[in-house]
């Protein structure tokens, strides 16, 4: 390995109210308000997942977000993955990362992932109730890209040879990527950039090589529905006519219905599949989103650590890194809270899983 590895951690900035959600959800709703009522579902099910050293942190604040970079650093994540929330020039929850390009003391590189769906009843397991619609079109493509180059232009923004990385979450929503591609690579190399850097979460809906639609890179998005281990009670096809079918059959809830995977299983499973050319390597250190669905939940169940490190260990001592520009490994998440699903320190674990990070990608 050539340089060091760079790991990214993707971020969710919803710890804070806004009137989208104020509205929608209640007075004062933050991705917070989810994780207090989780309980535990079943024997040795972990839950709630609660914040240790970083408390319930509001990042309106510099303190708290000074506070995250500085746990950031201490244990070798080199940059933040900002979530961007664009709906045809409406934005939400763009505060935190709008007040760090103000503040030159909060010096953390960091790039952005486009979460380009729909805003949703997520949050209660409701994805198919619609509170803001996402539509594509050529129009607002040029719109966004002049926004998203003024957050291009700041020095702590991270470029490959130059070029800002940008990240879109679903492009199989686009109706045509490969013209908005074009768009985008066009507005950047006119804005003096000598290309954009562009790439997607390589996942259960979109499993296709970059370079085949215009893409210079994707990255390995866990946990994953179409590389689960085959031993597991998971419903492989269309979820929701088997759900209905047990539901039928058995006459029970749907809220009843928990899929859980063990986390080593899952972890062997993806050391077996391989490696794909413009494929970064990412990784979750665990999975868990009772908290945010009552209904169809997924639950990466028993992880630990030590789990964690050793699957980093296996990414990092098997990886073809020489076959990528930069050496990025994309850890999902570090405060996906509501979905079980973070690096940032727990009561339960404190900082065990940033400590067994840095130690699985120390040279």
């Amino acid at each position: 390995m050539q340089n060091k590895i760079k790991p990214i951690a993707i971020y969710l900035p919803q710890y804070h109210p806004i009137p989208e959600n104020d509205k929608w959800w209640g007075k004062g709703f933050t991705e917070w308000t989810n994780v207090t009522k989780a309980k535990p579902r079943f024997e040795g099910h972990y839950q709630p997942h609660l914040p240790a050293d970083l408390g319930f942190y509001d990042l309106r604040l510099e303190e708290a977000r000074l506070a995250q970079e500085a746990l950031a650093k201490e244990y070798g994540i080199f940059g933040f993955c900002y979530y961007h929330y664009w709906f045809n020039g409406k934005r939400l929850l763009y505060e935190p990362l709008d007040r760090k390009l103000k503040n030159s003391k909060e010096d953390l590189p960091f790039m952005m992932c486009w979460a380009n769906e729909n805003w949703t009843r997520t949050w209660d397991g409701l994805d198919n109730d619609i509170l803001l619609k996402q539509e594509h079109t050529f129009e607002d493509d040029e719109l966004h890209i002049k926004h998203l180059i003024t957050y291009f232009k700041d020095n702590r923004y991270i470029k490959v040879e130059g070029k800002p990385i940008f990240i879109i979450y679903k492009p199989n929503l686009f109706p045509n990527i490969q013209k908005t591609i074009m768009i985008w690579r066009k507005e950047v190399k006119e804005a003096g950039f000598p290309d954009l850097y562009i790439g997607f979460a390589h996942n259960a809906e979109n499993q296709f090589m970059p370079k085949s639609s215009g893409f210079d890179f994707a990255f390995e998005f866990h946990p994953n529905s179409f590389n689960l281990p085959k031993s597991i009670p998971y419903p492989r096809t269309n979820l929701k006519k088997t759900i209905n079918k047990i539901k039928k059959r058995l006459n029970i809830k749907v809220e009843n219905l928990n899929y859980f995977v063990d986390y080593s299983s899952y972890a062997v499973n993806q050391t077996e599949i391989g490696y794909q050319k413009d494929i970064y390597p990412g990784i979750t250190p665990m999975w868990d989103n009772t908290a945010r669905r009552k209904a169809n939940n997924f639950i990466l169940h028993d992880s630990t650590p030590e789990k964690y490190k050793m699957w980093l260990r296996y990414i990092r001592e098997n990886y073809p890194w020489d076959s990528v520009p930069q050496n990025f490994l994309f850890l999902n998440a570090w405060n996906e809270w509501a979905e079980g699903n973070h690096l940032e320190p727990c009561i339960k674990y404190g900082t065990s899983y940033l400590e067994a990070t840095k130690k699985a990608l120390e040279d």
